[in-house]
């Protein structure tokens, strides 16, 4: 299974029985390429996190919670919020677990708050979680940390955070989480190809250098 960082909070995660693409974003928040994919998977409308006419071919698009069947891939759509006041201020936001090559994934989208026990156990076991860390209008690193101890993945990989060239929010930077992780001055990536032998058996946070579609 191959996963690949598109920038801002956007992810293609291909495995053998599919091709996921999670929050494509619109033109003004980068330069997205033109990625493709079997689904789509929206955490909330958007322009950051929805832009599914940015992703060619043909695709089945999901925006809303519930359990789902894809090309044999289960996917659960896990309601939260978008901030720490249950939505009130900016709505919800989807958590997406889905499980490519016997590989548990976790997209945390916008979420604005660490995890209730019941969310946590809508998602279920993850292996490999997909979280925001740059605060602002989701959770920031000291609550990223919180929700990795809650979930306990094998493998976090960092997203919606300041990056060179994106300035449409005051984001922080990564490097607070990597601290907060004991994983500071960590080396970027390309991709990351994983199997599931290949699962370290204690939590590692991997930071992915941002590609294009």
């Amino acid at each position: 299974m191959e996963i690949t960082w598109l920038g801002h909070a956007c992810f293609r995660v291909r495995g053998r029985e599919a091709t996921i693409l999670i929050d494509p974003y619109g033109r003004e928040y980068g330069n997205l390429g033109k990625p493709s994919a079997d689904v789509v998977l929206v955490s909330h409308e958007h322009d950051g996190h929805s832009y599914v006419d940015g992703v060619v071919g043909t695709r089945r698009t999901l925006s809303a919670p519930g359990e789902y069947e894809i090309k044999s891939v289960p996917i659960v759509g896990v309601q939260t919020a978008h901030d720490g006041e249950g939505g009130r201020r900016r709505g919800r936001n989807i958590a997406w677990a889905f499980q490519l090559e016997e590989i548990s994934i976790c997209h945390l989208g916008d979420i604005g708050a660490p995890l209730t026990s019941g969310q946590a156990e809508e998602l279920g076991s993850v292996d490999v979680l997909l979280v925001p860390v740059g605060g602002h209008n989701t959770v920031n690193a000291a609550q990223a940390a919180e929700i990795v101890t809650q979930l306990e993945p094998k493998i976090v990989i960092p997203m919606h955070y300041a990056t060179p060239g994106r300035s449409e929010t005051p984001l922080e930077p990564v490097d607070a989480f990597l601290r907060q992780q004991g994983a500071a001055g960590v080396a970027a990536q390309p991709r990351l190809t994983i199997t599931r032998p290949g699962l370290p058996d204690q939590t590692q946070v991997v930071l992915l250098e941002e590609r294009r579609g």
